[in-house]
């Protein structure tokens, strides 16, 4: 038995960087070893103190996100490091939407799947959500790719709502390079399920958003290696090269640069793919312009579909320092990446809707509305759906429930509504109203007149995010995103979108002043005037035509005497 000391001592080794006596350790059974190349990332003669896990893990629990952020970004831990196999779950977990899962949970799922735990003899029959062209097993012996299948298998069997995820595979096989395939899945799981941050695009539709969305920003940001390609390359050749965005990446780059970026993937999500994308441009045309280059302009020109995945496998820098090119691409927000991703997703699902059924919005109204129990309680709840003039109540409320419900994206028609905020029972309160309504997202607010007009807005974003500051500690005037929405019910009905869905930007910034709150007062809209306003009392308010939706004034008279406020959040989003 060792001493305690001897045991500390082993421990403290095992999480730093690596142990001499066998130098691939770090990597789990089913990899084989023989092709892998161990690369020195520091310069001659210094060897960078790296952190141990214990470190990182500490800041972890600290919740220190931006401390986490750049220790990840600045060590460069060898590729057969033994940190991997418990910070790539730690960072992983951090993701998890809802409860963690039990010891056993994944077998108790090979089980119900496979019938057994024992691996299989045949080939396992993947997903459809699967591209086969590009299942991508790095170093996994034959064990590992069988293993790699069953993780992506099972995936799909917990997740129906996978529809396109040509990244998962090769995603798993990454992990599966230096943990079990009980840890792998419950990494995957995390992923895929996680809120915050982007890391698994699962449908054609975003897949498709992802390239659209780094060819917009390689254009501002990699802007001369993007005139470069393009002078190569005239016409339409351009968008089919950015297709391929993602296997620059996961696809080209050598297997130590590769562990390199993923390392700071987990932590951060697919905005590092894009960052790196755009540092493989810009190192691809510095390149291709160098005189003692081996590459010239005319050799890349006769095979331009295939020049970057080329120059990504013999890439002449160390994965510092692509990985320091990457995130020195300066004015490159998240913000900034996240609102082209959402404006490239509003046109491309207009286009979609466009081209199909006209009825496609009206057909899907009764096939997700609340159920029926539900409906009864919205209108027995709901002060602004009950119109007594001319009509019978609960037939004005079921169809204007009805006509909401087909406005709604299809995703929240699925939850079921929950009133979370009315004047009737919780009184004229802003303050009152930030308290109950303010951490849910999506919500629905909707305003009854005392000239019994209703009207109100689909709200994209939690209200909370009025006290978020950006990076220079501002905060931020206006907040939202383009899935917000105005509407009219009575006595007009009329639903006004996003101007940005039609592609209209000729107000620049005013096109995108979706919401906007303080102490004082509440704003949806705006740009020459707030489609609308409401005071802190929630007693008075304005409307007027905005630029940001495009709409008239909601009510007639353009100032309104407020009878009913409702808010409404939506269970399990």
């Amino acid at each position: 038995m060792p001493a305690n000391g001897d045991t500390t001592a082993r421990a403290e080794k095992l999480s730093g960087i690596e142990e001499e006596a066998d130098m691939y350790d770090a990597f789990a059974p089913h990899v084989d070893t023989s092709q892998i190349t161990i690369i020195t990332d520091s310069p001659a003669g210094k060897k960078a103190t790296l952190k141990s896990f214990s470190e990182v893990q500490q800041l972890i629990q600290q919740g220190k996100k931006r401390e986490v952020k750049t220790t990840i970004r600045e060590n460069s831990w060898p590729i057969n490091s033994p940190i991997r196999s418990q910070l790539w779950p730690a960072l992983c977990s951090q993701h998890q939407n809802g409860k963690s899962m039990l010891d056993g949970f994944y077998w108790d799922m090979v089980n119900q799947v496979f019938g057994t735990t024992e691996l299989p003899d045949k080939p396992i029959m993947l997903p459809p959500f699967v591209d086969s062209t590009h299942c991508l097993p790095y170093h996994l012996t034959r064990k590992g790719r069988a293993v790699a299948d069953r993780v992506v298998s099972v995936l799909g069997y917990a997740c129906p709502d996978i529809t396109y995820s040509p990244s998962l595979y090769p995603i798993t096989s990454l992990l599966l390079h230096f943990m079990s395939e009980e840890e792998c899945y419950h990494c995957m799981a995390s992923l895929v399920a996680a809120k915050e941050k982007v890391f698994i695009t699962q449908t054609k539709l975003l897949h498709e958003v992802t390239w659209k969305t780094v060819m917009q920003i390689a254009k501002k940001h990699a802007k001369a290696a993007v005139m470069h390609l393009q002078r190569l390359c005239p016409g339409q050749k351009i968008e089919r090269i950015f297709m391929d965005w993602s296997w620059w990446v996961l696809g080209g780059l050598p297997f130590p640069h590769l562990v390199r970026v993923m390392d700071c993937y987990f932590q951060e999500g697919i905005k590092v793919f894009y960052r790196v994308s755009l540092a493989i441009l810009i190192l691809f045309q510095k390149n291709i312009t160098s005189s003692n280059s081996e590459w010239n302009s005319e050799t890349v020109k006769n095979d331009i579909d295939n020049a970057i995945p080329k120059f990504c496998k013999s890439i002449p820098v160390s994965p510092t320092k692509l990985l320091r090119t990457a995130f020195n691409i300066r004015a490159l927000s998240s913000t900034y990446i996240s609102r082209v991703f959402l404006k490239t997703e509003m046109v491309l699902k207009s286009r979609s809707v466009l081209s199909g059924s006209k009825q496609l919005v009206r057909s899907r109204s009764s096939d997700n509305l609340p159920t029926s129990q539900s409906q009864v309680n919205i209108q027995m709840m709901s002060h602004t759906l009950t119109i007594r003039e001319r009509m019978q109540q609960s037939e004005t409320c079921r169809n204007m429930l009805f006509t909401l419900w087909s406005w709604l994206p299809v995703r929240i028609t699925m939850y079921q509504p929950v009133l979370l905020y009315t004047t009737e029972e919780h009184g004229c309160s802003l303050t009152t109203f930030y308290v109950r309504v303010e951490q849910h997202e999506p919500t629905l607010l909707m305003i009854k007149t005392c000239n019994n007009e209703v009207f109100g807005a689909y709200c994209s974003s939690r209200w909370f995010e009025r006290n978020v500051k950006d990076d220079k500690g501002q905060k931020q005037a206006y907040f939202g995103t383009g899935e917000t929405f105005l509407f009219s019910l009575y006595p007009e009905r009329a639903k006004y979108p996003w101007v940005g869905i039609e592609g209209d930007t000729r107000h620049g910034h005013a096109s995108e002043l979706f919401m906007a709150a303080d102490a004082k007062m509440i704003t949806i809209g705006g740009g020459e005037g707030q489609a609308i306003w409401m005071d802190e009392n929630i007693r008075y308010g304005k409307t007027d035509k905005c630029h940001t939706f495009n709409n008239p004034p909601l009510c007639a008279s353009g100032d309104f005497e407020i009878r009913v406020l409702e808010v409404y959040g939506f269970v399990g989003v």
